[in-house]
């Protein structure tokens, strides 16, 4: 390994959670780029819409009003991807199954629920931009409705997650996330609980336990902390500026959370939330989601819940990293490496830039 440099060579990287490898290729952050550059929205939005389905008072497509409510509000999506009360069953074909290949085209009933989680009444903010209590309250709604769902019969995973930005797929700008709740144990979570296990049964402790301990001892990759939360550009990280938010304290499922420790996790987001948009000065869009304990009655003593954040911009607010070719047909590949990345995100204020223009 002499001469071996990971800040300039290319090299591969092994994700513990999933398994799977990504290429590292930092000498390319040299190229000169003439690929496609996004058009980026960053004005001030209103503070109310009559035109948005998730303002106060207003109709959504459904017909259905909304409340007028004045902190977080929850409904069952208008357009839900699962639904209940899906009859059960395994389609397989019966012209393969004569044949004897009924396992080549194979098909499962999915039942569950969509919700979605309006986190402010106001149109004009994100996460970033909300006070840590307006947040925290964001996360008591999470807590509640992760218990609730989890406990209905027939759901073994809940998926709480934010789609921000119109770079994202973001159909609506007012602030909001999503949860999805199914029968199944979705591919990502079961490849991480796959892991989490293996890593239990061979050294008799928690996988991101062992990870953060050796991250707080390196902090090359650390982003910040605070008294309950560790934020970091995981070591395998495959988007440009990718990072996971874990918990001090080995906890399952963020319901089992104490309400200070609540209040951290709001801190962290805002922080971390803040500090994205301080990157490039705009509202920085990604996609973000909880990993817990699945709901399946189960007791799942390895796992440690966490925040994935993915968020899409590469070098500057109008261009995006895609995943094509190599990616698409190989592995994943990246040229700002996760150290690097971690670097410039640490190196931000917690003050969000509109803030500091006013």
């Amino acid at each position: 390994m002499a001469g071996f440099d990971l800040t300039t060579h290319p090299h591969r990287r092994f994700n513990i959670l999933t398994g799977e490898w990504l290429l590292v290729s930092p000498h390319r952050t040299k190229r000169p780029w003439q690929g496609k550059i996004e058009s980026i929205r960053d004005g001030r939005r209103v503070r109310y819409d009559p035109t948005c389905y998730l303002c106060p008072g207003n109709k959504r497509a459904s017909g259905d009003a909304n409340p007028q409510y004045e902190n977080t509000f929850v409904f069952t999506n208008d357009f839900s991807a699962l639904v209940p009360h899906v009859p059960e069953a395994v389609k397989k074909s019966e012209d393969l199954d004569k044949l004897g290949r009924a396992d080549l085209l194979v098909a499962s009933s999915e039942s569950g629920t969509c919700r979605v989680v309006c986190f402010s009444p106001n149109h004009d903010l994100s996460l970033a931009e909300m006070e840590v209590e307006a947040i925290q309250a964001v996360v008591e709604v999470w807590a509640r409705e992760y218990e609730e769902l989890g406990a209905m019969p027939g759901i073994n995973h809940v998926q709480i997650f934010e789609n921000k930005g119109e770079l994202m797929g973001c159909s609506n700008p007012h602030p909001h996330g999503q949860i999805w709740a199914q029968q199944s144990i979705p591919t990502e979570p079961a490849k991480e609980i796959f892991h989490l296990e293996e890593h239990l049964r061979a050294h008799r402790s928690c996988l991101l336990c062992d990870y953060l301990a050796l991250e707080l001892q390196e902090q090359e990759r650390v982003v910040f902390v605070n008294d309950d939360f560790v934020v970091i550009a995981p070591f395998w990280a495959v988007w440009p500026f990718e990072t996971i938010i874990i918990p001090r304290r080995h906890v399952s499922s963020i319901n089992k959370l104490s309400v200070n420790e609540k209040k951290s996790f709001a801190d962290a987001i805002k922080r971390l939330t803040t500090r994205y948009d301080n990157l490039f000065q705009i509202s920085f869009p990604y996609s973000a989601g909880l990993h817990q304990s699945p709901t399946d009655e189960r007791e799942h003593e390895e796992f440690h819940a966490h925040m994935h954040f993915y968020p899409p911009l590469l070098r500057s607010a109008s261009i995006k990293k895609f995943m094509v070719g190599y990616e698409m047909l190989a592995n994943p590949q990246r040229d700002i490496t996760a150290e690097s990345s971690a670097g410039q995100l640490r190196s931000l204020a917690d003050v969000h830039y509109r803030e500091k223009s006013k």
